[in-house]
């Protein structure tokens, strides 16, 4: 289901993701495979956490950095319980990029090919992924660390973050970052970032598009939490749909576009949640998306069973429909009767 959107275009969905064989995300942070882990990450209630963690160097996307990364959004892509994923660091640098010694005439013209080819798919798969990617930016973000911003869904940083491509300066030009930067921001305003190099502050970041959002500091992780709980209380088999049609058709004239989504949401209109949602709103009731219908089912068996029980064990944060009344309004529209035991 959530790979409908990227095979009703003709692609391979998902299948392209790369397998790994991690076991399941815990609660907490966790370091997984063998070398140096770069990134850590977290998972809890749908919502994945990838913190760039080695700010010493300031956060530079090494190669290892880069795979690190990788399989953190690689991990499990495709699981229900995945709704969205924020990005974010450890220092007051998010990222300044590739890591230059690896860059030196010391490598191989062989290894700096891997470094860009890795860093080209990483920033491809973000946009290709099936659920939004949120970059959570507090400070600097220069050269690839500014590609990966422009790269993410979604960009809520701090006021006092800013941005640059200053690869000029030191005679490497950020081709690569211009790819994302060129997608995001005006034209001028792109090649202006890549002739001088100089940083643009977060408010400019802003009214140019490279950000969704600028919010002080010390809202920066509430702000950013509030928009990622929105989208994984939606139904991601819709979300993942809509995300792979948006950037399906931004490249394609008018007509194909109109086209392309036109067929889309007579895809969306055939998804269960889509269904489900149209009824819910007609029947002026909370949709129950898929992904939530073990729980419900599950609720609905013990009201009828044990209700004082479930009145005190299911409550409304374990399970978004909390009363009795809810509960039933919502198994009678599932065609469940209230004294039903079966």
């Amino acid at each position: 289901m959530a790979a409908l959107g990227l095979r009703a275009f003709g692609t391979k969905g998902l299948g392209w993701l790369r397998r790994n064989p991690w076991a399941p995300l815990s609660a907490g942070f966790c370091s997984r495979g063998p070398g140096p882990r770069l990134t850590s990450a977290r998972q809890r209630e749908g919502i994945r956490n990838i913190v760039l963690s080695d700010p010493k160097k300031r956060n530079a996307l090494s190669l290892a950095m880069l795979k690190s990364l990788q399989s953190d959004l690689l991990h499990e892509a495709e699981s229900k319980d995945l709704k969205v994923i924020i990005v974010s660091a450890e220092g007051p640098v998010f990222s300044s990029g590739h890591d230059l010694k690896e860059l030196t005439d010391e490598q191989s013209p062989d290894y700096h090919a891997e470094v860009f080819q890795t860093c080209s798919e990483v920033m491809m798969l973000i946009q290709n992924h099936p659920v939004p990617v949120i970059a959570m930016v507090n400070g600097l973000a220069t050269a690839a660390g500014c590609q990966l911003v422009a790269s993410c869904d979604i960009a809520v940083a701090s006021d006092k973050s800013s941005f640059a491509t200053p690869g000029v300066n030191i005679g490497l030009f950020c081709s690569t970052p211009a790819v994302a930067l060129g997608r995001t921001v005006p034209r001028k305003v792109a090649l202006e970032m890549l002739f001088t190099g100089e940083p643009i502050s977060a408010q400019e970041a802003l009214l140019h598009g490279l950000l969704s959002k600028v919010v002080p500091e010390e809202q920066l992780e509430e702000e950013t939490m509030r928009i990622a709980k929105k989208i994984a209380s939606l139904s991601r088999p819709v979300v993942s749909l809509g995300k792979a049609t948006f950037y399906k058709q931004l490249p394609q004239d008018l007509r194909t576009a109109y086209y392309l989504t036109s067929q889309t949401m007579v895809d969306n209109v055939a998804l269960r949640d889509g269904q489900e949602g149209i009824k819910a709103f007609i029947q002026k009731r909370k949709p129950i998306w898929s992904q939530d219908l073990v729980m419900f089912f599950l609720t609905v068996i013990l009201l009828n069973i044990m209700p004082g029980y479930c009145e005190k064990r299911f409550h409304l944060e374990t399970i978004r429909l909390c009363s009795r009344k809810e509960l039933s309004d919502n198994a009678a529209a599932l065609g469940f009767s209230e004294n039903q035991n079966e």
